[in-house]
């Protein structure tokens, strides 16, 4: 595939490499560089859609991972419906919330494999025919739709009437129905393959559209599980319990460019927190601030500023910087002290490197075109990804077989 180069200028001077007159012969400034990024592969993939106000990063990530296996298959171009997903997600995890007696999470938040269950339970529509927004707003709004289905919900399990009753469900019903639309039958779409007009039902578009969601599966990787062995993540939004091949750092990262390199997008579940995303920029990066925590090449560009100048690079990432060599260790201390949550979903779509050679990843975001300067994506660094990944959602058919044979897929 051609390359595409991304080139942004630089920003002023911040320094010297020493306390003497500045010689621009001999004793160059540090500068502070822009990005310049270098498209290695991409795949297939939708346009960029705006969850606005929602939690629901999950659905848009794993629609959109859809969405993108749809055009691979050789369909037209699809907009599924993310609050479909929603619609359904919200349901069954409000009866496990009641099965639970209110002892589990009830929220908007979900993972990506909640789309492939959700798909392989209910079906998928097209967003034209359940956009989700009959509560008078243009884009996703969801602040007073997740607090009253919590409302509803503790009023149901503290049971008042010391028996709960039959009316409930159709209650919860109810309120999905009034705010996000109700269940569809049958619709009218163009075919994806002929653009013919054509009735289906949700789970005949999703057959039509070629979508087989129980081949996608997850990974991970913590030293706190066996690895090679499946568990369930212990995150707040796994809330139906979905399991996670547990695998190596190394495997993990191997497993991401196999999908790439075979032209299947990645599902990609991470923690967006660190002062290195900058999405307004356009990049996630994993910056340094000890010489130890990197490696030798990146020394170099590192220790002529001062601890100054090193302090307001870490307070606010501009481009290019040194970047901490990530271990199992790193990435199990910070899962453990909260320092990586689950919470931000989005779509690795392809690879990249920037001016220096280093690796990163495209990713397709969920914040809307006009969201940095990538329209929408942005590129995230191998050592951030890496680190900050909690979960990943492949197709198996991309799984190397020295992988799948570990874990006995």
């Amino acid at each position: 595939m051609k390359k595409i180069v991304i080139s942004v200028a630089a920003l002023c001077c911040v320094g010297t490499m020493a306390a003497q007159p500045a010689d621009t012969s001999a004793q160059k400034k540090q500068e502070i560089e822009k990005f310049v990024f270098t498209e290695q592969s991409t795949v297939p993939y939708t346009s960029i859609k705006n969850q606005s106000r929602s939690g629901t990063c999950w659905s848009f990530a794993g629609t959109a991972l859809l969405e993108s296996e749809a055009l691979r298959k050789g369909c037209d171009t699809v907009d599924l419906s993310e609050m479909w997903i929603v619609r359904h997600a919200y349901y069954d995890k409000a009866v496990r919330y009641a099965r639970m007696h209110g002892n589990t999470n009830l929220g908007p938040g979900g993972i990506l494999d909640d789309v492939t269950y959700i798909a392989g339970q209910y079906g998928v529509v097209p967003e034209s025919v359940y956009p989700g927004l009959n509560y008078g707003t243009e884009q996703h709004v969801h602040g007073e739709l997740d607090a009253v289905i919590k409302a509803y919900m503790d009023a149901v399990v503290s049971n008042p009437n010391r028996t709960l009753t039959t009316a409930w469900k159709a209650g919860l019903n109810g309120i999905l129905d009034a705010y996000l639309g109700a269940c569809l039958d049958t619709f009218t779409a163009p075919d994806p393959h002929t653009g013919k007009s054509t009735t289906f039902t949700p789970a005949s578009y999703r057959d039509a559209l070629g979508l087989q969601v129980s081949d996608y599966v997850q990974f991970t990787s913590f030293t706190h599980h066996p690895f090679y062995q499946p568990f369930a993540l212990e995150i707040p939004d796994n809330w139906n319990w979905s399991l996670f091949y547990n695998v190596p750092l190394e495997d993990l990262e191997a497993l991401i460019d196999a999908s790439l390199a075979a032209g299947y997008a990645v599902g990609w579940a991470s923690d967006v927190s660190e002062k290195g995303f900058v999405p307004r920029l356009g990049f996630a990066i994993l910056p340094a601030s000890k010489t130890d925590e990197m490696s030798g090449s990146d020394r170099v560009r590192w220790i002529g500023l001062t601890p100054q100048e090193r302090e307001k690079m870490l307070a606010s990432p501009q481009g290019p910087m040194p970047e901490i060599t990530v271990t199992q260790e790193i990435r199990q201390q910070a899962f453990d002290n909260y320092q990586t949550t689950d919470d931000h979903g989005m779509l690795i779509v392809g690879t990249a490197v920037d001016q220096y050679g280093n690796k990163f990843y495209k990713v397709k975001n969920s914040w809307g075109e006009d969201r940095g300067l990538y329209q929408g994506c942005f590129y995230a660094s191998r050592a951030f990804v890496l680190a900050k990944t909690t979960g990943i959602l492949v197709n198996k058919i991309t799984v190397p077989q020295a992988i799948s044979s570990k874990v006995g897929m």
